[in-house]
């Protein structure tokens, strides 16, 4: 053996751990943990997009049930409309089934006016005037009769006494537009007054 010293420092044990270097792995982290992380923020957005597009079909169902309630609304009212305002036929034909009763006392309700003309047919509607600047009735009214006979026969009830009273009983007639009728006697036609409401003069020769 040689006489030289032998380095204890290149004497590696058979039990002492040997420390590797560390791999480029093991200090970054794998793709699969980043996809991961930057999975996470899209899928919150997306989640919130979902949520509003859910929140903007609801409202919009909304929309859609109000505009159904509105378009129904108004078709009852047009037809409410034209049930109010009948046809100028319509009118002659009801007309031919009612009367008109003039000299009515002022106290008389409808009830007690269309149970008076009862025997004369099946009563549909008892129209009593009133004045529309003081409310008074205006002692006459009009009663429709569901059969033309019913108007017939009230007509036969003319002069009749209700509540003291001696009714004028006369068969309803159309008012036509453009054409005014009046009841009773006519009036007189007046006088030339002149220019500014003053009678004209004769000159005297």
């Amino acid at each position: 053996m040689s006489g030289e010293p032998i380095s204890t420092s290149s004497i590696e044990s058979p039990n002492q751990d040997v420390q590797k270097p560390l791999s480029f792995h093991e200090i970054i982290p794998s793709n699969d943990h980043f996809d991961i992380i930057l999975d996470q923020p899209e899928d919150k957005e997306l989640e919130e997009i979902k949520e509003k597009m859910k929140q903007m079909e609801e409202e919009a169902l909304q929309l859609k049930e109000m505009q159904n309630e509105v378009e129904k609304q108004m078709e009852i009212a047009t037809k409410s409309s034209n049930q109010s305002f009948p046809t100028l036929e319509e009118k002659m034909e009801i007309d031919t089934r009612s009367v008109y009763i003039g000299n009515v006392d002022y106290s008389t309700t409808g009830e007690e006016l269309g149970s008076h003309f009862q025997d004369c047919g099946a009563v549909v509607r008892v129209t009593i005037n009133y004045d529309k600047h003081s409310g008074a009735p205006k002692g006459y009214a009009y009663i429709e009769f569901a059969e033309k006979t019913g108007a017939i026969n009230a007509v036969a009830l003319d002069e009749s006494l209700f509540k003291g009273r001696q009714l004028k009983v006369l068969s309803k007639r159309t008012n036509l537009p453009g054409i005014s009728h009046t009841r009773g006697r006519s009036r007189r036609p007046r006088r030339n007054r002149g220019f500014f409401g003053y009678r004209g003069t004769r000159s005297r020769g």
